[in-house]
């Protein structure tokens, strides 16, 4: 294959993400994987989150769109997106330095996976307070995680399940898996951890606890839509 035939779109959505997104980025860039394209989309921050992506300067290709959810914020980076293979970021995790490079190893060893998958390791964000860190739950041993914030996927493969859902504010990544194995992707989830995800107090879930509910929604949806497909 070409370079281009081997590109690799990140794509990171972000809403006031200004203290972690640098680390995001870094750790992209920090990748033993070339080539890559990476695509910050903005979701109407109200802090420095544009300024620390535009420092980068032509590394990273910035969207902007108002505030419209994580979801829409992800498909703004997908309507751009020129690779191949897409991988996708939270604003405030970090990839591990060999996670794209391990990944596409597994795809070019069968030519037939679909997606791609890894271990998740969570870390408590270092610079908070004691008292702050007390509020928050302990981190989880590492752990297989099937999620599309760990995954490298063909972008044939991706348009086969679509684009994630704007219509909810918690459970977007949870719909769009569910979603995935419904057709079925063939997957496949590497014994190593690929993906470092910090615990503070803005992660989403935590953000919009008052939309919880929206779990049971997805999950109610799935098993509609599984039940259809069995009539």
């Amino acid at each position: 294959m070409s370079a281009d035939q081997r590109l690799v779109s990140v794509m990171i959505p972000a809403y006031n993400a200004g203290p972690y997104l640098g680390e995001a980025l870094d750790s992209v860039f920090a990748q033993t994987y070339r080539p890559l394209e990476v695509i910050v989309a903005d979701d109407g921050s109200e802090d420095d989150t544009v300024e620390v992506a535009r420092s980068y300067g032509e590394q990273v290709r910035l969207v902007e769109q108002k505030r419209g959810g994580n979801g829409a914020a992800r498909n703004v980076a997908v309507a751009v997106a020129g690779g191949r293979y897409y991988a996708f970021l939270d604003a405030d995790d970090r990839f591990m330095p060999g996670k794209l490079e391990a990944q596409m190893r597994a795809l070019d060893a069968d030519p037939e996976l679909d997606v791609v998958f890894g271990h998740v390791r969570e870390f408590v964000s270092p610079e908070l307070s004691a008292e702050v860190k007390a509020t928050i739950r302990p981190p989880a041993e590492p752990q297989p995680w099937a999620a599309p914030n760990l995954m490298l996927i063909r972008r044939e493969a991706f348009e086969q399940v679509g684009l994630f859902a704007t219509n909810l504010r918690v459970g977007v990544t949870v719909d769009w898996y569910a979603r995935a194995t419904e057709i079925p992707l063939k997957s496949f989830v590497l014994p190593e951890v690929v993906l470092e995800r910090r615990l503070h107090t803005q992660n989403n879930g935590l953000r919009e606890q008052d939309a919880q509910a929206q779990y049971i929604q997805v999950l109610k949806a799935s098993m509609d839509r599984r039940r259809q497909a069995q009539r």
